[in-house]
């Protein structure tokens, strides 16, 4: 736990929502504040460059071109770029499907309805594979589909999708594919698939860069069209560099990216955490899960079609978080009663708990919450 200052009092294994910042990365942001801070004229007056330079760290820890991308708030922050910056025609559809996140799902049908247009969601089984994934979203594409927006790594149920089979599939109809891969950068090696169209993804969750850095990558001509959501002194240049002008907005996690980065290879190396992180997930779900099923009887397995390294998911009890609202009530329960960090998710009227890993976990953190909070889960459940 030396490198996080996490709260020691608490069992963190929810790093797949908010990430944690490395102590090396915050000293850093804290230094780049208070160099801002001493002479905010000369700083804000050149801070596009200093940005263009976090882009292109940005970029080279994503293995993808400079030239390919921008920097963003958060996911759905370039999310909502692509959408605002494309042109729909009137009745155009888009395609995503039922694991798709709340907030990009919500910003498509913002999208058809002043098109008058059309969402259409593939139903995707929590156990389907590649294959069948595949062949499932491409069920839904039309003559009037506009664009594909597709998980990498879903949010909800802990699963990959195959963009890369999506994307040539969707490329040989001429329709684009945006790929929504929040959780990818740090899980996979080489997150940014090699397609044209658009990929947005957090640096803040397990690349544990400080919270609000997150990357636009476009490819194609098609990135022409990106144009960032406030108007700013960018707006004689081209993409990416009109992104990089972000007037006195604070954008000093971006240019402390790179230290999270740097400190994660130096310390541990990316490849050893994902392979911690993966046999630390397996380790969890197997334990807390039979917990679960010593307790109430029941089987809590899921299979998932394709599992994701540092994430898992472990079915609840009858009952509970069966809806989003009550989701946030079960997580809350379990943090406040219990001080443990989790996610609760819901996918298809079912509740489960989605476990992730990172460094500093341990195998005493799910060895603790099967001995504590599976009980008082069950409890809860019956209660009802």
């Amino acid at each position: 736990m030396a490198d996080w200052s996490l709260t020691p009092s608490k069992i963190h294994l929810n790093h797949g929502s908010y990430g944690s910042v490395p102590r090396a990365a915050q000293a850093k942001q804290l230094s780049l504040k208070a160099h801002m801070d001493q002479n905010p004229c000369p700083w804000f007056m050149g801070q596009f460059e200093l940005v263009a330079t976090a882009r292109t760290e940005i970029a080279e820890f994503l293995n993808v071109k400079p030239q390919d991308t921008a920097l963003v708030h958060n996911a759905s922050a370039g999310v909502s770029t692509v959408y605002n910056s494309l042109s729909f025609e009137p009745g155009a559809e888009i395609v995503t499907t039922s694991h798709a996140y709340g907030a990009v799902l919500q910003g498509a049908e913002r999208v058809a309805r002043r098109n008058r247009g059309r969402v259409r969601i593939a139903d995707i089984p929590l156990d389907a594979n590649a294959e069948t994934a595949c062949a499932l979203v491409m069920g839904e594409v039309t003559g009037k589909t506009a664009l594909i927006v597709v998980d990498q790594i879903t949010s909800a149920t802990a699963r990959a999708f195959p963009v890369e089979a999506i994307a040539r599939a969707a490329s040989g109809l001429g329709v684009p594919v945006l790929v929504d891969a929040a959780h990818a950068p740090g899980v996979l090696e080489f997150p940014v698939p090699d397609f044209e169209g658009f990929w947005v993804g957090n640096l803040h969750k397990f690349a544990c860069a400080p919270r609000g850095t997150a990357a636009l990558v476009a490819r194609g001509p098609a990135a022409a069209a990106m144009e960032p959501l406030i108007d700013s002194w960018g707006f004689p240049y081209d993409f990416p560099e009109n992104f990089d002008h972000v007037g006195t907005q604070d954008v000093t996690a971006w240019m402390a990216a790179r230290t999270a980065f740097d400190t994660i290879e130096e310390r541990y190396g990316w490849a050893t955490f994902r392979n911690y992180a993966s046999e630390l997930c397996d380790y969890g779900q197997t334990l807390i899960g039979g917990a679960f099923a010593d307790a109430t009887g029941e089987d809590p397995s899921i299979k998932v079609g394709m599992p994701v390294g540092p994430l898992r998911l472990v079915r609840l009890p009858k009952g509970l978080a069966t809806t989003h609202e009550d989701s946030h009530a079960v997580r809350a329960f379990i943090s406040d009663r219990l001080d443990m960090e989790t996610a609760i998710t819901t996918f298809d009227g079912e509740g489960f708990l989605r476990l992730s890993a990172h460094l500093y976990n341990s195998p005493k953190d799910y060895e603790t919450f099967a001995e504590r909070a599976v009980p008082e889960l069950v409890r809860l459940a019956r209660s009802r």
